[in-house]
């Protein structure tokens, strides 16, 4: 009875040990998927043969628009080096760049008025934000005049009362833009919360100029400078794209800069391995100010350490009824070969007994057929 409890005991903690490390997969594996951010390179290259990478500057950084075909270029060259090279009308390495534009007020040619969040953009920021669209379309860098507005629900209603509005005007601190598309406010727990409660406005670098007179005012002008870059690169070796990035960008020398490997942050050994270490990667050393997606996703890789970390605790129970089935098997291999191995030699005995007697008696036989013969 004592022998029968203890294998149901063992069994129950087995189902629960798995039960609990299947659902810390899934809860897992779905906050990692609502941070959709993150999944440009797939978005990009189905094959999974890119990276994508996020660069987050401090304000005081030197890098502005104007450093990004120094950037581009050297990500180019480390790539033809090693024979990855862009086929013809191939883009071979996308990129985004963008900077909080700080709060405005948003007027519209009806009654409509709210102050909202404006972010400048550039390059193809949209194929790496993955928002919602719910009427128009995005503005685009080939856009003969750069003068459209990406904007929010929460705005679209408060200004015009519906979401249909594509094609009407807006005006940001008074200067006139045109409303090329609307999105989906942020839908996850962690989206919601860094985003704020906030209308937001995304318009491009060169619309950022006409609310400066239409001009930038040098490399380091407000209108120039950038604190988030972002890029998918090809990746023919583990880690080529990172590397490569980060010693462009003066690797753990420059103090102004993060970047962020987004293909591999949600990687599972790795996180779980980070736990130990989880109160120093929660403490930032560098004066940077991240965009509301990339403090969502901090918060769910932060959340993610844990629920990885727990999950391989729930390894220990099967290992060790794994270990002590084998020990088990063992013995009872053993006691069975020991059975098999006497088993064997008491039939080689008895074979050579009874031969040995079938011998006896057959010379017995043939000694007494000689000894009536002679008699």
């Amino acid at each position: 009875m004592n022998k029968k409890l203890l294998i149901a005991a063992l069994a129950a903690a087995n189902v629960l040990s798995i039960g609990t490390g299947v659902t810390l997969t899934a809860v897992g594996s779905s906050l990692a998927k609502s941070q959709s951010y993150n999944y440009a390179a797939q978005r990009w290259d189905s094959e999974k043969g890119c990276t994508q990478l996020s660069c987050f500057f401090t304000d005081d950084a030197a890098y502005s628009v104007q450093s990004l075909p120094y950037i581009k270029q050297s990500l180019t060259d480390k790539l033809k080096n090693v024979g990855v090279i862009a086929e013809e009308g191939q883009t071979l390495i996308p990129e985004a760049y963008s900077r909080n534009a700080g709060q405005m007020t948003v007027t519209c040619d009806r009654t409509g008025r709210s102050e909202a969040m404006v972010t400048a953009t550039g390059g193809d920021f949209f194929l790496f934000r993955d928002f919602k669209l719910l009427d128009g379309a995005f503005y685009t860098e080939s856009d003969i005049i750069q003068d459209g507005a990406v904007i929010d629900r929460m705005l679209a209603w408060e200004l015009y009362g519906s979401e249909d509005i594509a094609g009407m005007s807006l005006y940001l601190n008074g200067v006139k833009f045109y409303i090329s598309g609307v999105i989906d406010t942020p839908q996850t727990k962690q989206e919601k919360k860094t985003a704020g409660d906030m209308p937001r406005v995304y318009i491009s670098y060169e619309g950022y100029k006409l609310l400066n007179g239409g001009y930038s005012e040098g490399y380091d002008s407000p209108t120039s400078t950038l604190t988030c870059y972002e890029c998918v690169v090809p990746d023919p070796v583990e880690n080529f794209a990172y590397n490569a990035l980060n010693d462009q960008l003066g690797g753990s020398y420059n103090t102004s800069i993060a970047i962020v490997n987004n293909t591999e942050r949600f990687d599972s050994s790795k996180l779980a391995k980070k736990y130990k270490n989880l109160s120093d990667y929660a403490i930032s050393d560098k004066p940077l100010i991240y965009p509301y997606w990339e403090n969502a996703s901090r918060i769910t890789e932060f959340r993610l350490t844990g629920i990885y970390h727990f999950r391989k605790l729930t390894y220990i129970i099967p290992v060790l009824t794994s270990l002590l089935l084998i020990v088990l098997g063992w013995r009872a291999g053993g006691r069975l070969r020991k059975k098999i191995t006497e088993n064997f030699s008491n039939s080689v005995t008895k074979f050579f007994y009874r031969r040995s007697i079938l011998k006896e008696q057959k010379k017995e036989t043939k000694n007494n057929m000689n000894y009536k013969e002679k008699k």
